[in-house]
């Protein structure tokens, strides 16, 4: 062996031991909106302590920014003068005394964003990943999966409305799939089936477009590249029986929300008639709320969201839940750099952990907003975090000059003007 060092993940009991003595205290906490167009706004917080560590973490929630930004302010009264190390003790405590609220997309991404600055400053405090602190690497690399809008095109998501129609190129969803596999990635994400430029979602003809832009992208990119598909929810019952078994000869890796979350029986009733694998949970909060979704099955792949499920420890629970029923963790991941680097550390330390998703949040536009260089790729992998705590830091100039802006998400509409899912 020589002089090679071969690298050993402490214990819990070794990481706690090592914090221990530096006697942290958390001693103020502020939140940091940053506009990110067209319909919502990054929701950040900063811990920070007594010995001049600063944890960062996310909450960011749709239209919903402010909202979320004072929930996790309200945690100020409980976490100042705080142990940060402890935890686990401060999830339950934080959780628990919600009490009414508790398990609400609010305060479940308010808690997210603090357990992630926790885990943040515990990663600084003992000079390790976050990943080394769950456990160490399950794996040597994480695979990633873009969405199929290019990466040279990234400003489309920050532009307006208007904008969008007189400057966006219109490129086919085969020719965006071919040029990301071009790139080097070994799958991509898109929605297929949408609502027209009207806003309108007309069933039949719906579903139509969607099976020939996916028979379209399969010929593009052909047998070996994984296709994966989103119909956040969008879709009534028949829709989602339709468009799944028409998608089964063009193999698609997963039909990501094709029900609604709130009704387990629709989702068993689609799993009984189609056999496209299916993923859902980026609207589904807490380890309690997946336990039924797996013992029955219902889908091949939970997507909890790290900044909306509870955080890290949370969403290792969750992975450790869909690994007893033979489920893979695939983790929802359309936000920041933050959300995705909290997201590698799990999925570094983590048995079923399938795909990581890398959504416009990621894009080279916000690389600014952050010190610490991020994730490394390498042909479609992420390469294990290296940087002590979360790896990131935030640019509070850069966030300054993408202030706060009021935003409202509009839903589809069906062809008789009831309202759809966005």
């Amino acid at each position: 062996m020589g002089n090679e060092l071969v690298e050993t993940p402490p214990s819990v009991e070794q990481v706690y031991e090592t914090a221990k003595p530096l006697s942290l205290k958390v001693t103020d906490l502020r939140t940091f909106l940053v506009d990110r167009a067209p319909d919502e706004n990054f929701v950040f917080v900063k811990l920070y302590t007594d010995q001049g560590i600063v944890g960062l973490g996310e909450g960011t929630l749709g239209a919903k920014g402010r909202t979320v930004a004072t929930a996790i302010e309200e945690h100020s009264r409980y976490l100042l003068g705080k142990d940060p190390a402890e935890i686990e003790r401060h999830w339950q405590t934080m959780f628990r005394a919600a009490r009414a609220a508790r398990g609400g997309p609010v305060t479940m991404s308010a808690l997210s964003a603090v357990e992630i600055a926790l885990w943040d400053i515990l990663g600084q405090a003992v000079g390790r990943p976050i990943y080394q602190l769950l456990g160490g690497k399950a794996r040597d690399k994480i695979r990633c999966y873009p969405h199929g809008t290019s990466g040279n095109r990234v400003m489309w998501y920050h532009m307006d409305e208007e904008q969008r129609r007189s400057q966006r190129p219109i490129v086919t969803v085969a020719e965006r799939f071919l040029e990301r596999k071009r790139e080097g990635w070994t799958a991509a994400k898109s929605g297929f089936l949408g609502a027209d430029e009207e806003n309108v979602i007309e069933p039949s003809r719906a579903v139509r477009l969607g099976i020939e832009r996916l028979a379209a992208a399969r010929e593009a990119v052909g047998p070996d590249f994984d296709i994966c598909i989103d119909l956040h929810g969008r879709c009534t019952t028949s829709m989602a029986i339709d468009f799944c078994r028409l998608a089964e000869p063009y193999r698609p890796f997963f039909v990501e929300e094709p029900t609604q979350v709130e009704d387990l029986g629709e989702l068993a009733l689609l799993r009984s008639l189609t056999s496209v694998p299916l993923a859902t949970g980026e609207r589904i909060n807490s380890r309690f709320l997946f336990g039924e979704l797996c013992a029955r099955h219902l889908v091949n792949y939970v997507q909890p969201d790290v900044v909306r499920c509870g955080g890290i420890g949370e969403m290792k629970k969750i992975a450790a839940l869909a690994e007893v029923f033979r489920i893979e963790l695939m983790p929802h991941n359309p936000n920041s750099m933050v959300s995705t680097m909290a997201s590698a550390h799990v999925c570094m330390s983590t048995q079923n952990a399938t795909l990581l998703e890398l959504g416009s949040g990621h894009s080279p536009y916000w690389e600014d907003l952050f010190y610490g260089g991020g994730v490394r790729f390498e042909k479609g992998f992420a390469l294990p975090p290296e940087r002590p705590g979360l790896g990131l830091k935030l640019n509070e100039e850069v966030a300054a000059r993408h202030p706060y802006e009021p935003k409202i998400r509009r839903p589809h509409r069906f062809l008789d003007g009831s309202v759809a899912d966005s």
